[in-house]
């Protein structure tokens, strides 16, 4: 497949992300760091989501463009965290993310994209962004300061948008249903409880609140996108819907958490 020489035009495609901060040569400061580090829990989740939807057609280019991006991102970020590391323990954390993180682009790249395969991908993407939340865990250790939490929180939405996007799609694929559909509810309850905690936060602003309010608008279209599933027998319509409002509210909570974490 062409998608297999993703390495030759990684570079053409990276610029299709437009997340808050992304052009940054180097991890700026503590906040900075949790904000990356969180993103890296997304973006493991970002490449299972679009290796569903390759697999099912669901996108279509935009899914590989996605994908390939999200794998650049993913590195460059990945060398930032450990060179960043301000504490041995923290770094040891990125040196086995680094290892892991080998194996994920094989099972993503490697062979054609399968019922097999994605099997393998949800299995490697969860550990990768168990090692990811590690990392952005420890980080916040570091800062000991309120905003910190807060930076994480709001990071942590950004992943739980393409966590259930990637299990509804990997459920509609008929790619372990069960468990698939049960944690995309999962998810959803998250997403939620968390936004309540954002939006309730003395931290946000009138800015932050009101994309907040757009986080939840967008979020009414992809709950209504998401009650639509049928394990096994997946919808193009419900699919591409999923699809595309994951990645609204993906850039929402991006600058979002791009804002807390510039709070002083």
């Amino acid at each position: 497949m062409q998608r297999r020489a993703f390495a030759s035009s990684i570079i053409a495609v990276a610029g299709a992300l437009v997340f808050t901060g992304s052009a940054l040569p180097q991890v700026i400061d503590i906040n900075d760091a949790i904000n990356k580090a969180g993103r890296q829990r997304m973006l493991s989740q970002r490449m299972a989501k679009s290796y569903m939807a390759i697999g099912q057609g669901v996108q279509g280019k935009d899914a590989d463009k996605i994908l390939s991006a999200s794998m650049a991102l993913f590195d460059r970020q990945l060398v930032e965290l450990k060179t960043f590391s301000p504490t041995p323990e923290i770094r040891a954390t990125y040196d086995l993310l680094e290892g892991l993180w080998r194996d994920y682009k094989t099972a993503l790249v490697g062979s054609a994209v399968g019922n097999t395969g994605a099997e393998q991908v949800l299995s490697i993407a969860g550990k990768v962004l168990q090692l990811a939340h590690q990392g952005t865990l420890q980080l916040k250790s570091v800062s000991g300061k309120p905003l910190g939490r807060l930076v994480n929180i709001a990071g942590r939405q950004r992943m739980l948008s393409q966590r259930m996007a990637a299990f509804y799609l990997s459920a509609s694929w008929g790619v372990q249903a069960a468990a698939s559909t049960t944690e995309v509810t999962k998810a959803k309850d998250e997403f939620l409880k968390a936004h309540e905690l954002l939006k309730n936060a003395p931290e946000s602003s009138a800015a932050i609140q009101a994309e907040l309010l757009l986080a939840e608008t967008q979020f009414t279209f992809f709950a209504a996108a998401l009650r639509d599933l049928r394990p096994g027998a997946g919808e193009m319509s419900a699919q591409n819907n999923v699809f595309t409002t994951s990645e609204r509210i993906l850039q929402v909570m991006d600058g979002v958490t791009g804002m807390y974490s510039k709070l002083v």
